[in-house]
């Protein structure tokens, strides 16, 4: 059955925006919860107008027929959602780093509603504030800009109708998976090293003074010396954090500079 009652531009577009909408809707800054649907609906018909007309010839000469058009749907849609999911992970590094802070300092029993996840659970205050911060840097940056211009790359690294093998996505989500954990740990060190330095003197003082208080006086020590360093290091963490996305989009389309 061939199909004649829809122009090949819609079709095309069609395809475009079924992958293009659905890594979209999974980038992070660009497809947060917090954002109206309408506004990420909208925004991914606009990228999509301005993606048609440079992958356009990529769909030449296929012979499009029922079939054939949808099949190309359920592959565009499920490599938009490899892509997507896969690039999802780096606001993990954020919400991962919080809660390891969080731990360190005291302050692990405070939580809140997640704003960048709608509202599906709960995170670590400190995990909520790297994730905000992390998304307003992403923007003040220009790295939405190539998160844009990726999407429009992932047809040199997935031509269309190309179905991404379960294991290379696997692997690729697993890959992204364990360097999101990895610059968490990265980022959340100075902590890790205050917290391991901080309860080793505590145990030594009430060895040698059993009779203090230590739970008193450790609480709010740990607090304010834990806010210090976390204002100190603030910057060189999401100094941290802007590089791995970069690092991890350039490994996502190697056609980036």
């Amino acid at each position: 059955m061939t199909i004649t009652i829809l122009p090949e531009f819609a079709l095309v577009f069609m395809l475009v925006f079924a992958r293009v909408g659905t890594m979209m809707m999974l980038l992070p800054a660009l497809g947060e919860q917090v954002a109206p649907q309408r506004v990420r609906l909208s925004f991914a018909l606009f990228v999509t107008l301005l993606t048609v007309p440079v992958v356009r010839p990529s769909f030449a000469g296929m012979g499009m027929n029922l079939d054939l058009a949808t099949r190309l749907l359920v592959t565009e849609i499920l490599i938009g959602i490899t892509f997507g999911l896969s690039a999802r992970f780096l606001m993990s590094t954020l919400q991962t780093a919080g809660v390891l802070i969080s731990q360190q300092i005291g302050l692990s029993f405070t939580m809140s509603i997640d704003p960048t996840g709608g509202d599906l659970g709960q995170a670590a205050v400190i995990g909520t504030f790297l994730a905000l911060l992390g998304i307003s840097l992403i923007f003040a940056s220009d790295l939405h800009h190539i998160a844009i211009y990726g999407i429009i790359d992932s047809y040199q690294t997935l031509q269309p109708g190309m179905m991404p093998a379960s294991a290379d996505a696997a692997e690729l989500a697993l890959t992204v998976a364990n360097s999101a954990f990895i610059t968490a740990v990265q980022i959340s060190a100075p902590f890790l090293v205050f917290g391991l330095v901080f309860n080793v003197g505590l145990g030594i003082l009430s060895r040698m003074m059993p009779q203090l208080q230590v739970f008193f006086l450790a609480m709010p020590a740990m607090i304010l010396l834990g806010a210090v360093i976390f204002i100190v290091v603030l910057g060189l963490m999401m100094d941290g954090f802007l590089a791995h996305v970069v690092r991890v989009y350039r490994e996502f389309f190697p056609g980036l500079r």
